[in-house]
């Protein structure tokens, strides 16, 4: 990752293209704040800022960003950030109904995922390319938001969410690359990058059965089977 100096304006300029993203109106940031934040590069060759979670509660409070939840619609109903809008990563922007379509160009956009950033990079630089130039995805996902007790909604906020890996291994030639899981009953995915090695490891924050059945994908093979036993060893093709 390289690194990369943004200057978060804030004062009544930044709060007047984003007030009202939570509420009625924002209260103005009191300084304006030079952060460090590191740039994640995308396999489409985008470099995503990573703001840390603790900055990005601060534009939230101030009313200085408009959060963007890059997850599938069951995880977004389950628990989401307060006043987030559903703007799912795999549809790149492609959902009729995507608030993000209506918002100028210069808004501040954060993004978010569960587990940390590669969905919210992603649709962050989606963003980027359609010439959104302040998208920004939170670099410890939600569940740095839900650890830092910030703000949420949705219908199952309360529940005991189980931290769940899958490990796998393909072919080092696919390198960079991602690998995604995805819930055939539900829309809940997620993905992950396979290393140098060819082997990978998907995230993933379930409060469901381990019965429940799940489709691995990878650039060379495809791989069904229930929550527990695609985490009982290693998946390969």
């Amino acid at each position: 990752m390289n690194r990369r100096t943004f200057l978060a304006v804030s004062g009544a300029t930044t709060v007047g293209l984003v007030a009202g993203c939570l509420g009625d109106g924002g209260n103005d940031a009191t300084a304006a704040n030079e952060f460090d934040y590191e740039l994640y590069s995308t396999p489409s060759g985008v470099d995503v800022p990573l703001v840390p979670v603790e900055d990005a509660y601060e534009w939230y409070k101030n009313d200085e960003a408009r959060f963007a939840d890059a997850r599938g619609r069951a995880q977004y109903d389950e628990a989401r950030i307060k006043g987030a809008i559903f703007s799912p990563a795999e549809d790149a922007g492609s959902v009729d109904d995507d608030p993000v379509k209506e918002w100028s160009k210069d808004t501040r956009i954060v993004t978010y995922c569960q587990c940390p950033h590669h969905l919210s990079s992603q649709r962050a630089a989606s963003l980027i390319d359609a010439g959104y130039e302040h998208a920004y995805a939170i670099d410890e996902g939600l569940r740095g938001w839900i650890n830092g007790g910030y703000p949420l909604e949705g219908s199952a906020v309360d529940a005991e969410w189980q931290k769940y890996e899958i490990n796998g291994t393909t072919d080092s030639e696919y390198a960079g690359e991602m690998v995604s899981l995805k819930q055939l009953e539900e829309d809940r995915s997620e993905i992950a990058p396979i290393q140098d090695d060819g082997s990978y490891t998907i995230q993933l924050y379930y409060s469901g059965s381990t019965d429940a059945k799940f489709r691995v994908e990878t650039p060379d093979y495809t791989v069904e089977g229930t929550l527990k036993e695609l985490t009982n060893g290693t998946v390969s093709g």
